[in-house]
């Protein structure tokens, strides 16, 4: 069973293709795309040895060669050390105007790749190939590519839109659980900014998500890749309503950093952590019901997932020092902070207008429950 999410943008329309066995099919996925049949491919080392093979055969059935480049695993790939190694593997493979790239990988992957193909002979087209339930609801989908800075995560980039996404969820099968989940708290990220039936359907179906079921996986991930297309639709370089997916990354970016960008802390650890803030933080400003930080915890919780601040091992700065982690989001505008918080579940805006002390108190609050 294969679903299809269209993301209409003009000439830079693209499919997001979504089921079981993709990999194997590959190479006719791909074939359509190409001027001669061949591929330069950006991986890990981790994903390499778990899904290249795989890659390798189903480009293979179609007569398509493969070029391959595994970088090291971890989000301290994505910086201008292995960026450059991979732009320059790329030139040496002489990769031209006219061939793809493809990304095999989660969200570092993808990024990196993304953004090297951005650069490249000033842009090549490339496929995304998410290896991680992250990389397939989220990363891949909407061409932000880009690697971190020591100032802060995702500063250095370019909008690049892939010119297809491949989310194979058999590959879903080989992740740890606590990866799984991580990715899980992007997708409770779409119920709580502006689907509240998706968030009740969660609430249900999550435990069976978890443990495999394949069904509700094909399910949350293309609910989530059509919200996620029906947003960059309507804003492809966040002018304002993609802002919205950004709900909980303000506090996140802050915590990666603050945990330096490390296993401490993954990604979508820190958006379910993030998430739960902002709906805190939304609730003590009046603009939602008490009860709904209540029930996002309770489902975080449910899952086996972090929730608070006291769920982060390890020590953490003060919050004054993390409100000034804040400050290097990309959210900023003229100085002043953007928040993403609701009004209730699936109810999401953004905001600038929210005091400095009600967010100190959040972050102090949480810190003095650890």
């Amino acid at each position: 069973m294969t679903e299809t999410v269209h993301v209409p943008l003009g000439t830079r329309a693209y499919d997001i293709r979504i089921g079981g066995g993709l990999l194997a099919r590959a190479g006719a996925e791909i074939a359509p795309l190409l001027a001669r049949p061949r591929v330069a491919v950006l991986s890990d080392e981790n994903v390499a040895a778990a899904h290249m093979e795989g890659l390798r055969q189903g480009l293979a059935a179609e007569g398509i060669d493969m070029v391959a480049l595994a970088l090291p695993p971890g989000e301290g790939t994505k910086a201008w050390p292995q960026f450059s190694r991979a732009v320059e593997w790329l030139l040496d493979q002489k990769v031209e105007r006219n061939d793809v790239v493809v990304a095999l990988g989660g969200g570092v992957v993808g990024d990196l790749a993304g953004f090297a193909a951005a650069v490249l002979r000033r842009g090549v087209r490339f496929v995304q190939v998410p290896t991680s339930l992250l990389a397939q609801v989220d990363s891949s989908v909407g061409g932000k590519t880009g690697i971190n800075a020591p100032q802060g995560k995702n500063l250095i980039g370019a909008f690049h839109q892939p010119s297809l996404v491949l989310a194979d969820t058999d590959v879903l099968k080989s992740l740890p659980r606590r990866d799984f989940l991580a990715g899980y708290g992007e997708v409770v990220k779409y119920g709580l900014l502006g689907d509240a039936a998706f968030f009740d359907w969660l609430e249900v179906n999550g435990p069976a998500l978890a443990a495999g079921d394949e069904a509700a996986r094909i399910h949350a991930v293309r609910r989530s890749c059509e919200m996620k297309a029906e947003i960059v639709v309507r804003d492809e370089t966040e002018q304002g309503d993609r802002a919205l997916l950004n709900l909980g990354h303000t506090f996140c970016h802050a915590l990666e950093a603050a945990t330096g960008y490390s296993d401490r802390l993954l990604h979508g650890e820190g958006v379910a952590v993030g998430c739960a803030l902002a709906f805190e933080l939304s609730a003590r400003l009046g603009l939602c019901a008490q009860e709904d930080p209540s029930r996002v915890r309770a489902h975080l919780t449910s899952m086996g997932m972090k929730c608070d601040l006291r769920d982060i091992p390890g020590d953490l700065p003060s919050a004054e020092a993390l409100l000034e982690l804040m400050g290097q989001d990309k959210k900023v505008v003229d100085g002043t902070l953007r928040f993403v918080l609701a009004r209730g579940i699936g109810a999401a805006f953004v905001t600038s207008d929210v005091p400095g002390e009600a967010v100190l108190g959040v972050l102090r609050d949480g810190l003095a429950g650890r």
